[in-house]
């Protein structure tokens, strides 16, 4: 695992060295390239401005940004590197807050910091004891390439992790997604929320216990192995069903009755069986026009 950044997170008068690394894990992701059904010959792309039709090179292309309809404003490499912030390789804490004060939809990327060095390590483990010991997480801003980031630094295990977070003019309110205004939803009768409840109690489990096994990839994987070894796979047809139209109180009073009540000292299994391969082809949908290119 290689590091993806340099420094040092701060506090007041403490600097504690560290090497960041990134939490997920990118080398697994299946990726496919686009090409020419009739020789198999991957599919590229020419930079053709479309005013003129004339394929530019790189040398060619500036910034624009379309401030109206057809109108830009074009901004040099220079003007871009006179604002951006200069880097000091250091994580500047702010301050500590509770977890909870952070909306979700704050949240971004994930990494770890690790102590980079021996004499990193006391320090290091005196900032994760005592968020662990406050209940309470570091907030503070660095400069990863371009732009300054507002991160959030919090205690995980023997290590501490970084949270990259979203900016607030980039955060929408979920009070301005249609449907979700107050004076629009009807509160449940007592009757529905105590129904409801039983059933959240019967489903009580822990994030252990939840399969967070990701079965397309792991099909997709296999998939991919069997014909690239020369195999062949077989594609059952999907069976459509309509959904039925049921009351609430039905729904949830049939939900309670279909779960089986748990039984004393049973657990669950936390990693479930692999499943085998089989390919299930979408039900056939009405087909879309499609958008005419240039």
């Amino acid at each position: 695992m290689r590091s993806i950044w340099k420094g040092a997170i701060s506090f007041l008068l403490v600097s504690i060295p560290v090497k960041v690394y990134n939490a997920i894990e990118t080398s697994e992701k299946i990726q496919f390239n686009q090409l020419h059904a009739d020789d198999f010959g991957p599919i590229g792309y020419e930079k053709r401005c479309k005013k003129c039709n004339l394929v530019v090179s790189s040398d060619q292309i500036v910034k624009g940004y379309q401030h109206a309809p057809e109108q830009y404003v074009v901004v040099s490499p220079e003007e871009i590197a006179g604002i951006t912030p200069e880097s000091n390789q250091s994580i500047e804490i702010i301050g500590f807050l509770k977890p909870t004060e952070i909306p979700t939809t704050y949240f971004d990327a994930s990494y770890f910091a690790a102590p980079d060095g021996a004499a990193a390590s006391k320090a290091y483990t005196l900032l994760r004891e005592v968020m662990k010991r406050t209940e309470r997480i570091a907030i503070g801003k660095v400069i990863f390439g371009e732009r300054e980031e507002l991160i959030t630094i919090s205690p995980e295990g023997d290590g501490l992790v970084l949270q990259k977070l979203h900016y607030r003019h980039e955060v929408r309110v979920i009070a301005s997604v249609p449907g979700m205004s107050s004076n629009k939803l009807t509160p449940p009768n007592t009757t529905e929320l105590d129904l409801a409840e039983n059933l959240v109690n019967n489903m009580l489990t822990s994030f252990a216990e939840i399969d967070t096994i990701d079965h397309f990839h792991t099909t997709l994987k296999q998939l991919l192995e069997t014909k690239a070894a020369g195999g062949t796979v077989e594609v059952k047809a999907a069976k459509a069903a309509a959904a039925p139209v049921i009351d609430i109180m039905s729904a949830l009073q049939a939900s309670l009755n279909a779960r089986p009540k748990p039984q004393a000292n049973e657990t669950l299994p936390s990693v479930p069986s692999a499943p085998t391969l089989t390919l299930v082809s979408p039900p056939a949908v009405a087909s879309k026009k499609k958008k005419k290119t240039a």
